[in-house]
C-alpha cells in the first residue's frame, strides 16, 4: 500500500482517484451483444452463453427439480445463516415502508401519495470469482416487501450448466420468482428486452464486471431503468490512535479481497498506526485463500496521514466511499459530520462484512464517488411513488386566479382554460339555478 504524509489540499483530488475502467470503451461490442438478443431472444443468449461461458444449455430457466437438489447440497449451519440474515434484513427493511397521507394544502384540496410496487424487476448476481449468494438476499428481500409481481434472477451457470447450490437456495428464501442460467451482457439485454424464455422487466438491479455496467448504462438509456451506476467496491476507514491495527487489516483487505480493481483507504492521524497496520495487512493477507487477488487490490490503495480528524472528514466527504469505517476514539461525532457515504459503520466491532450478510442494511451501495448523489439499494428502489389529488369546486376557486395567471405567464393557454370552463360552467349552473328560483 502506498503511503501519502499530510498532503496538500491541491493533491487530494489525485490522491483519491479510483482505479476504475471505462467502461464506454466497450459499448460497441456490448451494443452488438445487446442488439443479437433483442432480434434473436433465446438463440442469440445461449450462443453468448457458450461463447463466454464455455457451456451449452439445453434450457435456461432453472427447473424445480435442480431447486431441491440445491436445497439438499446446502449445509444445515449455512442455512442457519442464511436465515439470521433474512429476517435481519426483512426487519430493517420492512420498517422502510410508509405512504404520506391524505392532506389538504389550502381549503378544498387534497392530496397524498401511496407508494406502489414495480410490477417486474430483474436481478443479475454476478457468478465471476465467488457464489454471491448474500447479493441475492440484499435484492430479492426488498423487492418481496415491496410485494413486485413478477421478479427474476439472471446468474451465470458454471462449467456444467449448473448454478451454485447456496444461490438457489437464497433465491428460494428471498422469494425469487424465476431463475434463469444467463450472465453478462446476454442476462441485461434478456431482461431489458424479454425472450421467448425471459419475461421483460422494467428496472434491472445488481452488481457485475464492467460489460455488465456497459450493458446497463446502455439499456438504461431508453429501455429500462437501472439501480445505479457502478464501478469496482471500495472500502475507506477513518482512524486515530484508537484504533485496533488487526482490526484495520483485517477489514482493508476484506475489500482487496473482491477483485484486482477494488480499492481500500486509510486516513488516519496516527503516524504510529501507519506502520502496525502495514504490518497487520502482511501477516493476515497471506493466511487469505485469495491473496493473490488481495495483492493486487492492495497496489490500488493507500493509507493517508493528515493532521486532524476534520481533515480526515473533510477528505472523505470528497471520496464519498462505497464503505467507510470510523475507528476513532469518539466515532459518533466523526460520523455526525459525514455526508457522502454509501454506508457507515461505527467503532472498532462494527466491521464492514456485517453489513455485507447479516446486520440487516443493504449491502448494493453507490461506488465511484456516486454516494454524492446515489442513496444505496433500500424498498424505495422497488417502489414508485405516486401522488393523488382530489380538488372541490370551492378548492379549483380558491386555486383558480393563481394557477390561470401562471399558466398565461407561460404562454400556456389550454392549461388556463382547463380551469376557466370549469369555473364557467359552475357559474351556469349558478346562474341557471338562480332563475329558477325567481
Amino acid at each position: 500500500m502506498e503511503v501519502i504524509k499530510y498532503p496538500a489540499r491541491t493533491e487530494w483530488a489525485s490522491l483519491l482517484t479510483r482505479p476504475t475502467f471505462d467502461s464506454t470503451s466497450l459499448f460497441d461490442t456490448v451494443q452488438k451483444i445487446l442488439d443479437e438478443v433483442r432480434i434473436s431472444g433465446d438463440k442469440a443468449v445461449m450462443k453468448f452463453t457458450k461463447q463466454f461461458d464455455k457451456v451449452e444449455l439445453t434450457h435456461l430457466e432453472v427447473t424445480k427439480e435442480e431447486m431441491l437438489e440445491a436445497e439438499l447440497q446446502v449445509s444445515s449451519n449455512l442455512k442457519q445463516a442464511i436465515e439470521m440474515a433474512r429476517r435481519n434484513i426483512w426487519k430493517f427493511h420492512s420498517e422502510q415502508q410508509q405512504d404520506l397521507p391524505e392532506i389538504q394544502t389550502s381549503p378544498g384540496v387534497f392530496c397524498w401519495q401511496k407508494a406502489i410496487a414495480i410490477q417486474k424487476v430483474g436481478l443479475y448476481v454476478p457468478g465471476g470469482t465467488a457464489p454471491l449468494f448474500s447479493t441475492v438476499l440484499m435484492l430479492g428481500i426488498p423487492a418481496q416487501i415491496a410485494e413486485c409481481q413478477e421478479i427474476v434472477l439472471c446468474t451465470p451457470p458454471n462449467k456444467e450448466g449448473k448454478i451454485h447450490p447456496a444461490v438457489l437456495y437464497a433465491a428460494k428464501v428471498a422469494g425469487i420468482h424465476r431463475i434463469f442460467k444467463i450472465g453478462g451482457t446476454q442476462a441485461i439485454a434478456a431482461m431489458a428486452y424479454g425472450t421467448e424464455t425471459v419475461p421483460k422487466v422494467y428496472k434491472i438491479f445488481g452488481p457485475g464486471n464492467q460489460y455488465v455496467t456497459a450493458a446497463k448504462q446502455l439499456v438504461s438509456l431508453r429501455d429500462v431503468a437501472i439501480d445505479m451506476p457502478a464501478g469496482p467496491s471500495e472500502v475507506e476507514v477513518i482512524a486515530d490512535d484508537s484504533a485496533n491495527p488487526a482490526f484495520v487489516a483485517a477489514d482493508l483487505l476484506s475489500q482487496a479481497e473482491h477483485g484486482v480493481d477494488s480499492q481500500s483507504i486509510l486516513i488516519t492521524v496516527s503516524e504510529k498506526l501507519v506502520e502496525q497496520v502495514l504490518e497487520q495487512v502482511e501477516l493476515q493477507v497471506e493466511q487469505l485463500p485469495r491473496k493473490e487477488l488481495a495483492r493486487k487490490s492492495l497496489k490500488n490503495s493507500k493509507i493517508i496521514v493528515v493532521k486532524t480528524l476534520e481533515e480526515a472528514v473533510e477528505m472523505t466527504n470528497e471520496y464519498a466511499p462505497e464503505h467507510l469505517i470510523i475507528s476513532t476514539r469518539y466515532y459518533m461525532g466523526v460520523a455526525a459530520n459525514i455526508v457522502n457515504a454509501g454506508s457507515v459503520f461505527l467503532g472498532n466491532y462494527t466491521p464492514e462484512s456485517a453489513g455485507d450478510y447479516a446486520s440487516g442494511t443493504n449491502h448494493t451501495l453507490p461506488t465511484n464517488g456516486y454516494a454524492k448523489a446515489y442513496s444505496g439499494v433500500n424498498l424505495d428502489s422497488f417502489i414508485r411513488k405516486v401522488t393523488f389529488q382530489q380538488i372541490t369546486q370551492e378548492g379549483l376557486t380558491n386555486l383558480s386566479n393563481a394557477i390561470i395567471l401562471m399558466a398565461e405567464s407561460e404562454e400556456l393557454q389550454a392549461h388556463s382554460n382547463a380551469v376557466k370552463v370549469r369555473l364557467q360552467e359552475e357559474k351556469e349552473v349558478i346562474e341557471t339555478y338562480s332563475s329558477h328560483r325567481r
